[in-house]
């Protein structure tokens, strides 16, 4: 075997898009190249032949089947493959980094002459130097096909998004920007959950210089950008992975492994080398080529599990007895190891919705390697509690502190996501309990409670408008809510939470360790009330203070860490939106540390106390 292809065969390959696919050679001459090992053989057709079946035979060498024509930029092509059975199967390039725009099919001739001109180099070296754990990370989920459109209902470019996108990101106050799945694929309402061309950024809002032209433009306005990427399945679009050559070369041959029905879809087959090469360079070819910050893999559990969604006799246990799918995570944690060789300051963020162990430990003490996992227990049990009567509330009062029991056993990110706001969920502020007011009200405060919750936060596009509507991806978010009183003060609530947020460091430096979290209240179940305190590394003080009930407290009193506390979001404010109700800017304990405080309805208070000052009182 050839070095050429070496590393792809075992494995090892970190930049497969670079010996496969479609290459310029020369001024109008191009060079295939396709894997396709069980193919009796395959001709290259497209728009610089007229389609003709047999007109350009490739030829195989060392195992990849190759050929050089004539051809033009953005000419459109498939492969022929004829299967051993003789039927022929027309398929894209698993490897083009072009598409034609959906419902078309075919791949797209893309090497432009000039490379892209990047001018993010402060950006990247300011990541290299940051120690992300310590570091203020706050996330908008943004669907690039719905956050906005033209009037006419067409969608926002990637330009488009430059333009409008990125100044409102950096407005509100967040640090980083998530967008769903920009892998092609055939079907709108699949959220590009269902991909068929992994290399190449979907057609619909543009080009790949394009996409780049948006991240760079994120990266000078100092936001970081995550792409949600989706190695767990594929879908069964005739022209996509599906059998390829007429056999399983991407997906499992193993009935077992080889789908998941529920989802009409795909699984790779994570025991085979070329299968490794290719999700492991298109992970880096994201970052390398995009400079992405990070990768949020979805449905990391149903890559984990024998018996996802199986029933009985629909899966079979590993050579240990177990459920565990050893394949795919052995798969997960070469992977990981890749991710952080190439890009050290990456955020690898896994959608794993059970207890699986270590998902965010090092490799080398048998972690799967991620830096954050998304925190579904959190969120579960959080909604849960939003949507009951408050009357009833004192019962389920566990829920919003049995989360801490396990804060830091994962390096977590706590997410309120699309999958909240979809399939007959509803919107966030409609599954607050309580009437039109009341649900404000109580939305303001879950937000001040998962801002100050130890983790990372991520929250999806409309929660900042309070929207009423459940998320439709046919439509653009509800952006004339900002002309109602009631939504433009919840935004500026939103926005300065989050200003918040990024300002003071006990909300985000000690995210891993019990030295940043101490409870004041966890108990009282009867009143709906939290308090806790969060630290800084140098031991400045944040104090929260919740109340999920309906009722306002006033002269509540309870011990804090001895000192003098401002007011700093007061959620009940007037400016948000709140009914006004009087509290005090400044709070000073006794020398025993007791401090009476009044506390609105559906509210959230922070108070904050700087280290010097506390040694200040010392003195005295």
């Amino acid at each position: 075997m050839s070095n050429r292809f070496s590393e792809f065969y075992s494995g090892e390959s970190v930049n497969a898009y670079e010996l496969l696919g479609c290459k310029k050679v020369g001024e109008n001459s191009y060079h295939f190249s396709v894997w396709a090992p069980n193919a009796l053989s395959v001709s290259l057709i497209g728009d610089f032949n007229n389609w003709l079946v047999h007109h350009d035979k490739m030829t195989l060498e060392d195992g990849i089947w190759q050929i050089t024509v004539d051809a033009r930029e953005g000419d459109c092509y498939k492969y022929a493959i004829t299967a051993q059975s003789g039927a022929i199967l027309y398929k894209a390039d698993p490897y083009a980094r072009y598409a034609e725009v959906r419902p078309k099919t075919a791949s797209k001739i893309y090497c432009p002459e000039q490379n892209f001109e990047w001018s993010d180099e402060k950006w990247i070296e300011k990541q290299r130097k940051k120690d992300i754990y310590k570091s203020p990370v706050n996330v908008y989920e943004v669907h690039a096909g719905s956050w906005r459109k033209h009037f006419d209902g067409r969608l926002y470019s990637y330009r488009d998004l430059a333009k409008y996108l990125v100044p409102y990101v950096k407005k509100m106050g967040y640090t980083h920007v998530e967008f769903m799945p920009l892998a092609e694929h055939p079907l709108d309402a699949s959220w590009g959950y269902q991909v068929t061309g992994f290399y190449a950024p979907t057609s619909r809002y543009g080009t790949p210089e394009d996409l780049k032209y948006l991240v760079n433009q994120f990266h000078k306005a100092g936001i970081g950008v995550i792409l949600d990427w989706v190695p767990a399945h594929f879908c069964k679009d005739a022209h996509g992975l599906i059998e390829f050559d007429g056999t399983c070369c991407y997906e499992s041959a193993d009935e077992f492994k080889k789908e998941h029905k529920s989802w009409g879809t795909r699984i790779f087959d994570y025991s085979r080398y070329e299968v490794q090469s290719f999700l492991i360079s298109n992970a880096l070819y994201w970052f390398k080529e995009f400079h992405f910050d990070g990768l949020r893999v979805d449905a990391v559990a149903s890559m984990l599990y024998l018996d996802y969604d199986r029933k009985n006799g629909e899966w079979r246990p590993n050579r240990w007895g177990g459920k565990e799918n050893l394949e795919a995570i052995d798969f997960l944690r070469k992977l990981s190891c890749k991710v952080f060789e190439a890009c050290p300051y990456a955020l690898f963020v896994a959608e794993e919705s059970t207890a699986f162990p270590k998902v965010t430990h090092p490799t080398y003490v048998g972690g799967l390697g991620f830096n954050y996992k998304w925190n579904m227990g959190w969120m579960n049990d959080v909604l849960s509690y939003m949507q009951s009567d408050t009357l009833w509330r004192s019962e389920k009062h566990n829920k919003l502190t049995f989360s801490m029991c396990y804060a830091y056993s994962e390096n977590y990110m706590l997410p309120l996501s699309h999958d909240e706001v979809v399939h007959l969920k509803g919107s966030l502020i409609n599954k607050m309990f309580g009437d039109y007011d009341t649900k404000f009200a109580q939305l303001k405060a879950l937000l001040g409670f998962q801002y100050s919750h130890p983790g990372k936060k991520l929250n999806f596009m409309g929660v900042e408008l309070a929207q009423w509507n459940e998320w439709n991806e046919d439509k653009e978010l509800d952006w004339i809510l900002l002309t109602y009183p009631k939504h433009d003060s919840h935004n500026r609530f939103v926005r300065e939470l989050n200003k918040a947020y990024k300002k003071y460091k006990p909300l985000y430096q000690n995210d891993t360790s019990w030295d940043g979290f101490k409870w004041l209240l966890a108990d009282d179940s009867k009143n709906s009330v939290l308090a806790y305190e969060r630290f800084d590394k140098r031991g400045n003080t944040m104090l929260v203070v919740v109340n999920f009930s309906l009722y306002d407290y006033f002269n509540y009193g309870f011990y804090v860490d001895k000192g003098g506390y401002e007011l700093v979001i007061n959620s009940d404010d007037y400016k948000y939106g709140g009914r006004g109700v009087e509290v005090r800017n400044e709070v000073t304990s006794s020398d025993e540390g007791y401090v009476e405080i009044t506390i609105p309805a559906s509210s959230v208070q922070y108070y904050y106390k700087p280290a010097q000052k506390a040694a200040k009182r010392k003195e005295k």
